[in-house]
């Protein structure tokens, strides 16, 4: 059954964004949401009509706004509003990031702030519903004004104009697809244009879901980082919560617990636990997971609190003032803010990468690893077991790096100098995309490494809840230790189980709820 998330003039919940957007669920206008839209069309309507000029209403656009536009030629306005600022290129983007954007700009168009007429919004909505989905291009948003460029290739679509998915994923004509789903496609009056393509929907959109994503990545890097504390003899004393409670961060705190959790009842730890064990203190990999793992962690809710901002507020410009019937001019539509948190986000899974490979490679060296073979290999010399897999690791490690430069700090002039100012967030998001999806790569090496590792600790015995992912990726086509066999087909296949939440859902069947 399909779920339907109700669209009202206040902001839609992250949940509900990763609802329609990654898992397909329908849409619907409130009660209020419709009356919000209808009196903020009467205050447009009605300077329309007037002799005035207003800007966005009866004027051109950017650095063409000083034109009065007669009323015969709104129409015609609109509709080359759309058609020219349509001009993405490059790749097409995930259905994902489309659907996402359509959303939040539908939100926005609730409030009752934008001046669009009911049936567009409700195209819209009918849009997102019946999975017609108009291909939007990797390239053409500066992030200021907003993400023009994606927003207007789904506007050309409300016109019947342009490429669009469909349900199946066929890519078709927009009139078509519209006609088959029962719906017309609509010409725009005044202000619709605008009310259409001025807001950070596109950035936004992919930060909630990058949010999700590396909430989810974030809790599984503490079960790799518990598997490598316990498969290279680490000590969980490092983890204990008096120790965290002197350096009170809450990132920190609740990763340490979740490591102290994961490695409650190892045989493995308890077998150098006693006055026998020789080792002074662990690497910084395995003694600092929880400092850098917390720190991220603090830094993804820092990017959660302004994309809970940017949730609810209506970008537009110009804006709808209902209540005092006029419109107004802003620069809400900079997308700065969301842009900041996008590029601290590239940082935190730059450096979590680059902590959870230093683990990894020191399974793999002999001098390190604490009576492991070379490489974890059956026959080292003849065989190489993981070696090349840390290879893997270190590219993506290289590339994140390279992906946590900042798109932010970038700014180019457009319109005639008019947007002389711009944001880059979009830019930000796409990147950030590639480093969520670097993150997972590195994550999941290391969590197959670690339990090739534990596997040949035997007779001594993991965790409950580390051993509980070990059975998970033998029963997912990751073996264990053996001869060389072909590894990238196991690496997808750990990579799916990280990304799917698979591995955190199995250490939490095991020993409840991580934090």
């Amino acid at each position: 059954m399909q779920i339907t998330v109700p669209v009202g003039v206040g902001p839609v919940s992250f949940s509900e964004v990763v609802a329609v957007a990654r898992d397909g669920a329908a849409v619907e206008l409130t009660a209020e949401a419709r009356s919000a839209i209808g009196r903020a069309r009467a205050v447009v309507d009605e300077l329309a009509a007037a002799p005035t000029p207003s800007y966005g209403i009866s004027t051109g656009f950017g650095a063409l706004a000083t034109r009065h536009i007669p009323t015969e030629m709104r129409a015609q306005l609109q509709r080359s509003l759309v058609r020219s600022h349509a001009a993405g290129s490059g790749p097409e983007v995930e259905a994902e990031v489309t659907r996402g954007l359509m959303l939040l700009r539908l939100s926005t168009l609730a409030t009752g702030r934008t001046g669009i007429r009911l049936e567009t919004a409700e195209l819209l909505a009918g849009l997102l519903t019946h999975h017609i989905t108009p291909v939007v291009h990797e390239f053409g948003s500066l992030g200021c004004s907003g993400d023009l460029a994606p927003l207007s290739h789904c506007a050309l679509a409300l016109m019947g104009e342009g490429p669009v998915r469909d349900r199946a994923g066929r890519l078709v004509p927009a009139a078509e697809a519209l006609a088959a789903a029962g719906l017309a496609p609509v010409e725009l009056a005044a202000k619709e244009g605008l009310a259409l393509i001025n807001g950070t929907d596109g950035m936004l959109g992919m930060l909630v879901l990058a949010l999700d994503d590396l909430r989810r990545l974030l809790a599984t890097a503490d079960i790799a980082a518990a598997m490598s504390v316990e498969g290279q003899l680490g000590t969980d004393r490092v983890v204990s919560a008096e120790l965290q409670a002197i350096r009170p961060h809450p990132g920190q705190a609740r990763s340490a617990a979740n490591l102290t959790a994961v490695l409650a009842g190892s045989g493995i730890v308890a077998s150098h636990r006693g006055p026998d064990c020789n080792r002074v203190q662990d690497a910084y990999s395995l003694r600092c997971s929880p400092q850098v793992h917390g720190a991220a962690r603090d830094t993804v809710e820092y990017a959660a609190q302004v994309a809970g901002r940017e949730l609810a507020s209506a970008v537009d410009n110009p804006v709808v003032l209902a209540e005092e019937g006029r419109v107004e001019s802003n620069g809400n539509f900079h997308g700065a803010p969301v842009a900041y948190v996008l590029d601290f986000l590239a940082i935190v899974a730059a450096d979590v990468a680059s902590i959870s490979e230093r683990r990894t490679d020191r399974f793999l060296d002999k001098s390190r690893n604490h009576g492991l073979p070379p490489f974890l290999a059956d026959d080292p010399g003849v065989d190489s077991g993981l070696m090349i897999a840390q290879y893997t690791q270190a590219a993506v490690v290289s590339e994140l790096k390279r992906l946590a430069n900042p798109a932010s700090v970038d700014s180019i002039p457009s319109s005639a100098m008019q947007e002389d100012h711009v944001s880059m967030g979009w830019s930000a998001a796409r990147k950030l995309r590639r480093s969520v999806d670097g993150l997972t790569r590195v994550v999941a090496i290391e969590v197959m490494t670690a339990a090739r590792a534990l596997d040949l600790r035997s007779p001594l015995t993991p965790s409950p809840a580390t051993a509980a992912v070990v059975d998970l990726l033998r029963s997912s086509g990751v073996q264990g230790p053996g001869p060389d066999r072909h590894l990238a087909p196991e690496i997808e296949a750990a990579v799916e189980l990280v990304r799917s939440g698979a591995v955190l859902h199995a250490v939490e069947t095991v020993i409840g709820e991580l934090a």
